[in-house]
């Protein structure tokens, strides 16, 4: 049974220079048919069940208005079944989210929201082509506490242009300040296609550089720990009982729907891609066929480098029985070559019930990810 769905909207105010996410302008564009492809998609894909996680993404889905927003949690609710237990995340926009629209979110049983705040300093906000300032992420937040979300997560990005460790320092205080159940880091990555790939190109991005990165990214990690989170992972910190559930279900390497323009779905083995230009996705739902662009049969080998690669990335690791359960096989005989050499090198650790990342495996885990994909021929 499928009990995690992400629902995307692709439409943005404002494009952001790193963002390389389905996304439009979304101006002039068919947002009510795109709302109606939305539910299209969704009836013909559920039936019924409760859903434990339901994670709403973009594009920025508070870029709607409050009759297009009560437009889709009515679509969702009509969809899936969303009961008291089921975690029900949105994420929006610092300064999108007005009092009505957070009263439209909380009726609709929204429980959880996610800010996307990147930094609390003014003058690289305006570098990274944020339409919101630190302002309205205080005036936001107080908001949605007053509406009642007491589940709130902030995502802050490092290695940003010209950004200094103290001023990441000061950032990473100022969202400990807001006292969060959840916060989220993650290093800037240049994407082909956004506007800091072609001014690197160019040679006009300072980045701070390898170095640099990799002291902000232990400098979140102490400040996190310092502040009472637990880092459950790698890029995510949370008080304990508040880790996001619907992440957790792509890191445990489980089923979910991708519904919308571009979403990714993993359904039944199979690992397939919605068309992302919406014309191309509204089209076959008018007809009532999904909007299907690519489908992968997932081979066991690959769920097995998957349950490897994804589960690492949680700071308890990839648990050893569940494994043998899940494929019956040890992952430590499967993977012995992996797992002994990043262990000499002081990456991973093993233990009789788990496989996990050192701290310093945790600054070098791009690395070791990859090392598991495409190995197994078993």
């Amino acid at each position: 049974m499928m009990k995690a769905a992400y629902i995307h909207i692709p439409f943005c105010h404002h494009i952001c220079h790193y963002c390389d996410f389905n996304k439009v302008f979304m101006k002039g564009q068919p947002v009510d048919d795109y709302l109606e492809s939305l539910e299209n998609e969704m009836s013909l894909s559920v039936n019924k069940q409760v859903m434990e996680t339901v994670f709403v993404g973009g594009g920025t889905p508070t870029a709607l208005d409050e009759k297009q927003l009560e437009k889709l949690v009515l679509a969702i609710n009509r969809q899936l079944n969303i009961d008291t237990n089921t975690e029900y995340t949105f994420e929006a926009n610092p300064g999108d989210l007005s009092k009505e629209k957070l009263a439209i979110l909380k009726n609709a049983g929204v429980n959880r929201l996610s800010f996307g705040v990147q930094t609390f300093n003014d003058e690289l906000l305006k570098k990274i082509g944020r339409s919101h300032r630190a302002k309205d992420v205080f005036e936001s937040i107080e908001n949605a506490k007053a509406a009642g979300f007491d589940n709130i997560s902030i995502d802050l990005i490092y290695s940003l242009p010209g950004q200094t460790k103290q001023d990441f320092i000061e950032s990473i205080q100022t969202a400990l300040g807001l006292g969060l159940v959840h916060y989220s880091g993650y290093s800037l990555i240049i994407e082909p296609k956004t506007v800091f790939y072609n001014l690197l190109q160019k040679g006009k991005l300072p980045l701070p550089g390898e170095d640099a990165e990799a002291e902000m990214y232990e400098t979140l990690m102490e400040h996190m720990e310092s502040g009472g989170l637990n880092q459950y992972e790698i890029s995510n910190f949370a008080v304990p009982g508040f880790e996001s559930r619907h992440n957790l279900t792509y890191w445990n390497n489980e089923e979910y729907y991708g519904f919308g323009a571009g979403a990714h779905g993993y359904v039944n083995g199979i690992r397939q891609s919605n068309y992302g230009p919406l014309k191309k996705y509204i089209e076959p739902l008018s007809h009532g066929e999904l909007p299907i662009m690519d489908a992968h049969k997932v081979t066991i080998a690959e769920k097995m480098e998957e349950e490897m690669f994804l589960g690492l990335r949680k700071s308890e690791g990839v648990s050893i029985r569940h494994f043998e359960e899940k494929f019956s096989r040890n992952p430590i005989d499967l993977f012995a070559e992996q797992i002994n050499d990043w262990t000499a090198k002081g990456l991973l650790k093993t233990d009789e019930n788990r496989i996990f990342l050192t701290r310093q495996g945790r600054l070098l885990g791009n690395e070791v990810f990859q090392s598991f994909i495409g190995v197994s021929n078993h």
